[in-house]
């Protein structure tokens, strides 16, 4: 038997995301705060001062981006951000949180990334921004995966057949 949602929904919601990678949990520490990193896998700017009362900025480049309080810092460890409510969302009476958790269980140079949100109204009129935020993450998490497991290589120039190395160019 299925049963509708209530209209007048009360409390919060959350969402769970876990990943593995192959990756000691420097590596996969400095994904999630290194800014540089950062701007690979989500393809926004950044911004982290990286300490516990610091700032944790992700955003679109001109436009709205995501700012959190950095509540918790225990390297390569855990990470618990506290967002900051912006003026555009629905009015809200939680705290709403990400907290990132790394452990080795499958060896050193695997690394459990965990992420647990919570916070999120119940309210219908949060429905889009919880299903944004809980989707994004899992996106995100899935390409620091990617990032990390398969690092960008440089390419090297194609030459056609017959072309010439041009010297202090091509060396």
């Amino acid at each position: 038997m299925s049963s509708s949602r209530n209209s007048a929904r009360s409390g919060t919601r959350g969402y769970a995301h876990l990943v593995e990678i192959e990756a000691p949990p420097a590596r996969v520490w400095r994904a999630l705060t290194d800014v540089g990193l950062i701007r690979i896998w989500s393809g926004a700017d950044a911004e982290v001062d990286a300490r516990s009362g610091g700032l944790y900025r992700i955003g679109r480049d001109g436009g709205p981006s995501r700012d959190a309080h950095i509540d918790i810092f225990e390297a390569q460890r855990r990470l618990r951000l506290i967002y900051m409510s912006v003026p555009s969302s629905p009015p809200c009476a939680s705290a709403i949180v990400d907290d990132f958790l790394l452990d080795v269980r499958k060896g050193p140079n695997t690394t459990s990334l965990r992420l647990l949100g919570s916070g999120i109204p119940e309210d219908a009129a949060w429905d889009p921004l919880y299903k944004k935020m809980r989707m994004g993450w899992e996106r995100n998490m899935a390409r620091i995966k990617v990032a990390l497991e398969n690092p960008p290589r440089p390419k090297l120039p194609q030459r056609e057949f017959g072309d010439r190395p041009l010297p202090g160019f091509d060396t």
